[in-house]
């Protein structure tokens, strides 16, 4: 059979989201592949720097026209928006959600610091958390609480990402670590571009660690229990990304080296298999946020 759009987007991606559905039935696993697909390509659109501001946002403008005729139950033109209407109809995806996305998404075309935690935390809430709450319905769930277990989780990822990519973003003249941490910290935006590891860069990184970690936490001791298998899929995206959070820990996040902190391969496949069998003990007990 013929691989979907969304499919071949979703095969394309060395993503630890798309890697995260491997554990879910098949119908789920396909819907996950409609919403990712969706996802990722809007965010390719901001991530066109290349092109014009004005054109990149125009052609978020005509996804978001888009996925709003996927949700209403028209006619969307777009392949990924036309493979992901049934999923929409099937499990109730809201349109304010995917339009809290593209708002996220849109940050990135004309903004490249961040003032406050605050301000990138609103940022990490609308590209990730939203995710998050998207995912959970195709997931699947009985107690409301699951919602802010996937806004916690959303964000302790999106602040690993962060951290992680401090030397990527800063190529790119981006700072997403908040300003007013930054001078706190005595460090000048000037270090983070030139990729320069001092003592108050790592001070600085540690504050934000540290509010990563309270999102793990907070998102490990708000899962219902009778919700944690259907979360095996978000479980599994935790248990990575908490690993890479502690290598961060680790290295006292330098991240300024030539190669990029990453987890391998076959460790990947250490925590699914990990989390799989777990899933037969009961449910699936949370393993990140511990100290």
């Amino acid at each position: 059979m013929q691989p979907t759009t969304s499919e071949q987007i979703t095969r394309k991606s060395a993503s630890n989201l798309a890697l995260a559905f491997v554990l879910l039935p098949r119908e789920r696993r396909e819907a996950m592949s409609a919403l990712y697909a969706f996802c990722r390509e809007v965010d390719d659109v901001a991530d066109e720097e290349s092109r014009p501001a004005a054109d990149r946002q125009a052609d978020l403008n005509h996804w978001r026209r888009d996925i709003a005729l996927a949700c209403s139950g028209g006619e969307p033109q777009l392949p990924v928006n036309r493979e992901l209407q049934p999923v929409i109809r099937r499990y109730g995806l809201k349109l304010e959600l995917f339009e809290e996305l593209i708002r996220g998404v849109e940050m990135d075309l004309s903004i490249t610091r961040y003032e406050s935690h605050a301000e990138l935390e609103q940022y990490c809430y609308r590209v990730a958390s939203v995710v998050g709450l998207l995912s959970i319905e195709i997931f699947g769930y009985r107690n409301p609480a699951s919602r802010e277990y996937a806004r916690h989780l959303g964000l302790a990822l999106q602040l690993t990402n962060i951290l992680r990519d401090v030397r990527v973003d800063a190529g790119r003249g981006r700072i997403y670590l908040p300003l007013e941490a930054l001078r706190r910290h005595g460090v000048p935006e000037d270090d983070i571009l030139s990729g320069r590891c001092s003592a108050g860069y790592q001070a600085l990184a540690r504050e934000v660690a540290d509010r990563a970690r309270n999102h793990y936490q907070r998102a490990r001791d708000l899962l219902p229990q009778e919700d944690r298998r259907s979360m095996l899929a978000a479980e599994l995206m935790g248990a990575v990304y908490w690993r890479l959070f502690r290598k961060l820990e680790a290295a006292q996040f330098d991240v300024f080296g030539p190669e990029p902190t990453r987890l391998s391969k076959p460790h990947k496949i250490f925590l699914i298999l990990r989390t799989w069998l777990r899933s037969f003990s009961g449910g699936v007990v949370p393993n990140y946020g511990t100290p």
